[in-house]
């Protein structure tokens, strides 16, 4: 219940902090564009990149460094627009002296959270760092699903089922726009993978993508209200998403009744006529495109009524609507003020974040956490000695002091690799007794010796991804399934800690006895994985996608399109697993994971039992009891599935045989047991109609099943729907 309570009175605070601007925005954007000249309009429309590119150098008003400026109209009250990269932390572009700010862990890590109010207050996190950097409008939001596990920006996102990721992702865009500031969520849509991004044609058809990566989208823009929405930079059966009607006129402004803006990802716009027909309200990050489509080609194509004069009005009416909602002409305009950025109270947000998200994925024998009385712990690889790795690219934050390591990873462009000054062996030996030395992994048979002489060994595995890069395969770089085996070979009592980007094989799983999942985990990550190795805090993470045992398993075993390639025309098929992404692609064809959707280990025990299911006035409602077995307190994520109760049933649409259908992550000391009730949503138990465009639900039997991950089953029930 006080779970319950805090998120609600969440809720209330953004509704009220934002009422000033919400209440009269469509009103207020209205009357603004019926005073606005045509030249006006156009300034709304075209944004400028915020550094040097391509030898155009940014206006003398755009902040330093920073993803995007749009000219503001002083004489109406419309201030610019400044845009930054902030999905996990503000970030700068390429910059001899870039911001230093707090990064969260990644968009992976707050997901395996599964806890919707600390999603909300690691965007409004960000928001305020934001805000005190000079910004108005955040490009975070980050939403597309985990269709391959070798996605180089999969560490952005929020896995792989869309109901878990669009909640997540809603939560923190809200917590975003709780600034006073623009938020937007992207990249809409069927982004999934990097390798020939700017030129790959999804094909996917129009039920298995509103199943899938639609619905993600959809419930994120219900819980977040995004300003923006940002269209991507591949193509969706054979058309540009930034100028496809189908994606952005039918499905999001119509369908979904969107009020928002659509502005395109840098580079992404490839016209005038048909882009702003096909619904793009705004050009960004000039001069990433090949021409000024949205400068004077969009004034001659509105003067020559290529492009209606109305649908320019639309254009700006929805900029200036996102601006008005979010209070950015009625607040005091932002100052770079990074002076009065409480670092130290953010550090505890995005630690909780890497705490609450970090999984523990194997542990034989409780050797975790470490015993008190551990007298020697060797450390070995992963600059663990100094720092925690970070996900490359837009996204990149730095951090206080600069890199603890420098002169890895590409020179330019995803790079540098950015290493984080947060020392988990720093923070590991503040909290143990036990005598802890460092190795740093290059020399397998060194390590392997010095594993042999010490209690326990740990060793840091990493993986850097980036944007603009798929990673060649899951198995982890540069010789490390080596060097883990060499380890595990001289002491059986050896910890994994990953920190990585994405899933990755583990040819050494049997031969250890731990793996904690610790993915990229940001400006306190050291000191997080330390509590979280010693006990000083029970791991509650779950995982948000699955764990493949290879790319045997998945439904392209190979990436579709050629890395090498930057102009080459490429297709991906989509409709192969079609809505029936990560968990469902297993379930539907009997494969076994290395570790399934929702997995997650605690140094304490759960039961899950009395699931009870009823239908309340036409909504679904589901009661369970959650129990603390054991003797730690810790915090349980429930986790409820739906399925069709009879085969056939999923002949009528359903894509696998179960969705998740709702969860609660519950907080209990030893002994204790909570009742727990959920509402799922409609559309879980539905499926789309692309006849009607709407959601169908079919009568029969649903089969709802509780448990403490999609493998781990332990109550079911039976619930007869009607029509």
């Amino acid at each position: 219940m006080k779970k319950v309570l805090a998120v609600a009175l969440a809720a209330a605070f953004a509704g009220a902090h934002a009422a000033p601007g919400v209440a009269d925005a469509d009103k207020r954007a209205q009357d603004t564009v019926a005073q606005m000249t045509q030249a006006e309009k156009l300034l709304l429309v075209f944004g400028y990149f915020g550094a040097e590119f391509a030898g155009v150098k940014p206006p003398k008003d755009a902040i330093p460094y920073t993803a995007g400026y749009v000219p503001g109209i002083p004489r109406l009250n419309i201030p610019p627009q400044w845009q930054t990269d902030a999905g996990l932390g503000v970030a700068t572009q390429p910059s001899p002296a870039p911001r230093e700010r707090t990064a969260l862990p990644s968009g992976m890590a707050t997901a395996s959270s599964w806890n919707t109010k600390l999603a909300y207050e690691a965007g409004a996190m960000i928001g305020r760092e934001a805000r005190l950097s000079g910004h108005n409008v955040i490009l975070g939001g980050a939403v597309n699903l985990m269709r391959d596990p070798r996605n180089g920006r999969n560490f952005e996102y929020a896995g792989e089922d869309p109901l878990l990721a669009g909640v997540i992702t809603g939560e923190q865009i809200r917590g975003n726009q709780s600034n006073d500031i623009v938020g937007t969520i992207k990249h809409f849509a069927f982004n999934d993978q990097e390798t020939n991004r700017n030129t790959i044609d999804v094909k996917i058809d129009e039920q298995a993508g509103q199943m899938s990566d639609l619905l993600a989208m959809h419930i994120a823009i219900e819980r977040g209200d995004p300003g923006s929405v940002m269209c991507s930079y591949n193509l969706v059966n054979g058309v540009y998403a930034c100028e496809s009607d189908w994606l952005l006129n039918q499905v999001l402004k119509k369908d979904w009744g969107y009020k928002g803006f659509v502005m395109s990802d840098w580079g992404a716009t490839h016209s005038t006529t048909q882009a702003a027909n096909g619904g793009l309200d705004q050009q960004s990050g000039w001069p990433f495109d090949k021409s000024m489509y949205f400068g004077p080609a969009l004034k001659e194509a509105v003067d020559n009524g290529h492009v209606p004069k109305e649908r320019l009005d639309d254009m700006a009416r929805r900029i200036l609507r996102a601006m008005y909602a979010n209070n950015l002409m009625d607040a005091p305009q932002p100052k770079v003020e990074p002076e009065r950025i409480d670092f130290a109270a953010h550090a505890k947000v995005t630690r909780q974040v890497a705490e609450e998200g970090s999984v523990l994925l194997k542990n034989a024998g409780d050797l975790l956490p470490l015993a008190a009385d551990v007298k020697s712990i060797v450390i070995i690889g992963g600059h663990a000695d100094k720092a925690v790795i970070s996900g490359g690219g837009a996204a990149q934050v730095h951090p206080h002091g600069g890199s603890a390591v420098k002169g890895e990873g590409p020179k330019g462009f995803p790079g540098p690799i950015i290493w984080l000054p947060s020392s988990p062996m720093k923070a590991l030996a503040s909290r143990t007794k036990a005598r802890v030395t460092y190795v740093d992994g290059k020399d397998a048979a060194a390590a392997a010796k010095a594993a042999a002489s010490a209690d326990v060994a740990i060793v840091f595995a990493t993986q850097w991804a980036a944007e603009s890069l798929d990673a060649p395969s899951m198995a982890l770089p540069d010789n490390q399934d080596a060097l883990i085996a060499a380890v595990a070979g001289a002491n059986k009592r050896t910890v994994v800690v990953l920190e990585t980007g994405n899933p990755v094989t583990m040819p050494w799983l049997n031969d250890v006895g731990a793996v904690l999942a610790a993915w990229f985990p940001g400006s306190a990550g050291g000191e997080a994985i330390a509590r979280l190795l010693t006990g000083e805090v029970n791991p509650s993470g779950r995982l948000a996608f699955t764990f493949p045992a290879s790319e045997a398993q998945l439904p392209r075993p190979k990436i579709d399109g050629d890395p090498t390639s930057r102009d080459g025309r490429f297709t991906t098929n989509y409709n192969i697993e079609g809505a029936a992404v990560g968990y469902k692609w297993f379930e539907k064809t009997g494969k076994k994971p290395l570790f399934a959707f929702g997995h997650g280990l605690s140094y304490t025990t759960y039961e899950y039992r009395d699931l009870k299911a009823r239908n309340d006035g036409g909504k679904v409602v589901l009661s369970f009891t959650v129990a603390n077995t054991g003797k730690r307190a810790g915090q349980a994520v429930a986790q409820v599935y739906a399925g069709p109760a009879a085969a056939s049933a999923r002949a009528a649409g359903w894509e696998a045989p179960r969705r998740l259908a709702a969860w609660d992550k519950v907080a209990l000391q030893p002994g204790e047991s909570r009742a727990v009730n959920v509402t799922v949503d409609p559309r879980i138990l539905s499926v789309w109609n692309p006849k009607t465009r709407k959601w169908q639900r079919t009568a029969g039997n649903v089969e709802f099943t509780l448990g403490g991950a999609s493998d781990a089953i332990t109550a079911r029930t039976t619930l007869a729907l009607p029509k």
